[in-house]
């Protein structure tokens, strides 16, 4: 199969169901990262990446704390990108081909923030961005204001370049960032700092569950 017009076509469905950002990876060096069964992942080869813009006003909102408006927008635009993605695998299925969505958001364990996979790092190696200061995927255009999900995959598929940009001089995220936690390279990110103020923020009933938003506020991409 041609596999620039497998990847053209998939392409251009995911944008007909709200997907923005799309970028195809190899997967072979990081399965063993994954926490899926490994029966499964003998079968699949690839990751389709499929970000969600986020909205700017929504996130305008937000100083120095997660807001209620911003809890309900969270949610909704995981659930819209996890239809998209389920859409998108029932297309590669009606092709013949096996197709895994991941969700954007199933954390399996919280204080690590562990999940099934990453949806960042494969973010990384699909050229959709690089990992900023803090700690998320940063794309150029979008900065880190966009959801993710990931479909596991054996289409053949044309597989994306990862970029070499980075952050550059900017340093917003780690002015604003209310628990301290953004240092100067990710992997100098404090997660217990940041897991510290997310629990902090739930137990003042500013939102029911552990996000922020600060740092994806003032990351807007250049």
């Amino acid at each position: 199969m041609d596999k620039n017009k497998n990847y053209l076509n998939l392409k251009k469905f995911a944008n007909t169901q709200g997907i923005e950002l799309f970028g195809v990876a190899d997967i072979e060096k990081v399965k063993n990262t994954f926490s899926i069964s490994e029966k499964l992942l003998l079968k699949l080869d690839k990751a389709i990446c499929l970000g969600m813009r986020l909205s700017g006003s929504v996130l305008d909102e937000i100083s120095f704390s997660p807001t209620r408006l911003y809890f309900h927008h969270y949610r909704t635009v995981n659930a819209a990108l996890d239809q998209a993605a389920l859409k998108v695998a029932n297309f590669i299925q009606s092709k013949g081909f096996l197709a895994l969505p991941i969700p954007a958001s199933i954390i399996l364990d919280w204080e690590n923030q562990k999940a099934h996979l990453s949806h960042k790092q494969l973010g990384v190696l699909a050229g959709l961005g690089w990992i900023g200061r803090n700690n998320l995927l940063v794309n150029k255009k979008l900065g880190s204001q966009f959801r993710l999900a990931t479909i596991l995959t054996n289409l053949p598929l044309k597989l994306d370049k990862q970029t070499k940009e980075d952050c550059g001089v900017c340093r917003l995220c780690v002015k604003m960032c209310p628990a301290g936690a953004i240092k100067e390279t990710s992997g100098d990110f404090e997660h217990i700092k940041c897991f510290e103020k997310l629990k902090e923020f739930q137990k003042k009933k500013l939102v029911d569950q552990y996000i922020c938003g600060v740092c994806v506020n003032v990351c807007r991409g250049k």
